[in-house]
């Protein structure tokens, strides 16, 4: 008798099938990731391609979660998971469980893709780093409080700068904690700013996966908002993490980091006691040299016979005086002779002139206006004449016309 089954039924078949076969379980997979999805639910979807073949995948959000880096299209990838049936949609799939890049290790690829993002938001660019102190008085130390980098730093501030305050902030430098720990320790940083010049982060050398959590986005992130100067100080002089990029210097080990952070003291007296010594003997040169020049001066014919060098412009000078007061002296004479001659003018035609040969003035009173004709008087009238050594008031008797001769040879 034909036998008819479902689709569900098949489908379920398949999935006991290959769901039983225990070679399908824990298996890794090789392959090319293509047609990648990061689902808003967290899963991500994608598949595993190779030359002759392509595998549907998915790697739930309790997997993908811990993983180091993004994956993308291209990406070749070891998978490891159980192959299953996805029964609504028949789909022959991989439960990926764990991703790692083929050919490199996941956490080197998570270090270089977080470098390459933050390097394209500009943390990493050389124009945002920061001088350090040349003398700083406060040092601040974000490391473990009980591990050899905090003791190495101590001992290394204590030997070159003694004067120096070390402000030890404990963090976490190692564990899945360890990030967070840190960010909290540069937020305290922060905190004391106005009190703290410049601060070390860091720890001591191990492998990657114990440098770590210096390697982290937030750890990164916390270093470059840091409102004093960071030094990062971790692991040993071929180790590099994200805190060393986005740091304003990068230190090689803690030791290091502290020799970064504050001048040899001893090796500071020593250079400016060489400069001092040679800003005297300098000063000293100079003086001589001003020495000698004055020296010279004083010998010289001019300083020991400084009248001779204005001799000749005191000569020039008299010289000078002789001719302007011969020249007042004609000018002012010169000047004499035209005024004696206007003066002369002048008597001739002053009034008084006229008054001293024997002329004189006629006025009638009592307004004492000059007379001019024998019209402006009559019989009778007062009149005043004037003559250069007084006046006379006579009355007016008779009147007669006629020029100067008129009534010549009469007697009134």
């Amino acid at each position: 008798m034909l036998t008819i089954y479902s689709v569900s039924d098949v489908a379920r078949r398949i999935k006991q099938v290959i769901e039983g076969d225990d070679s399908l379980a824990g298996l890794w997979v090789r392959g090319e990731i293509s047609n990648f999805t990061f689902h808003t639910s967290g899963h991500m979807y994608f598949s595993l391609k190779d030359a002759s073949a392509r595998l549907k995948c998915v790697m739930f959000r309790g997997n993908n979660m811990y993983l180091k880096f993004k994956p993308a299209d291209g990406m070749l990838v070891f998978a490891y998971g159980t192959v299953g049936v996805y029964e609504k949609g028949g789909d022959v799939q991989l439960y990926v469980e764990d991703l790692m890049p083929a050919g490199t290790g996941s956490l080197y690829l998570a270090f270089l893709q977080l470098r390459d993002r933050l390097a394209a938001e500009g943390l990493l660019d050389a124009a945002r780093k920061r001088s350090l102190p040349r003398f700083p008085s406060v040092v601040g130390v974000v490391t473990s409080p009980t591990g050899a980098a905090v003791r190495d730093i101590i001992t290394v501030i204590s030997r070159r700068a003694p004067g120096t305050t070390i402000l030890l902030i404990p963090a976490q430098v190692q564990g899945d904690d360890a990030p967070e720990s840190i960010v909290k320790a540069l937020d305290l940083v922060n905190r004391a700013s106005a009190f703290i010049d410049v601060v070390i982060v860091g720890r001591g050398g191990g492998s990657i996966e114990d440098l770590w959590a210096f390697n982290d986005e937030r750890v990164a992130r916390a270093i470059a908002g840091c409102k004093v100067p960071v030094i990062s100080a971790v692991g040993h002089e071929t180790d590099f993490t994200i805190a060393d990029f986005v740091a304003d210097r990068r230190a090689p080990t803690p030791s290091a980091g502290a020799e970064m952070a504050v001048p040899d003291m001893a090796e500071t007296r020593r250079a400016v006691l060489q400069l001092s010594l040679r800003l005297e003997a300098a000063a000293r040169t100079e003086v001589r040299r001003h020495r000698e020049r004055l020296e010279r001066v004083a010998r010289s014919h001019i300083f020991r016979f400084p009248q001779e060098i204005t001799r000749e412009h005191r000569q020039r000078l008299a010289d000078a005086q002789q001719r302007m007061s011969a020249a007042m002296t004609h000018k002012v004479s010169g000047k004499r002779e035209a005024f004696g001659a206007l003066a002369a003018r002048l008597d001739v035609l002053s009034p008084l002139g006229t008054l001293a040969r024997g002329y004189g003035i006629v006025r009638g009173l009592p307004g004492r206006r000059v007379v001019r004709t024998v019209r402006a008087v009559a019989p009778g009238d007062d009149i005043e004449v004037v003559l250069v050594d007084g006046r006379i008031e006579c009355a007016v008797t008779a009147v007669e016309e006629g020029g100067p001769d008129a009534g010549r040879g009469r007697e009134d």
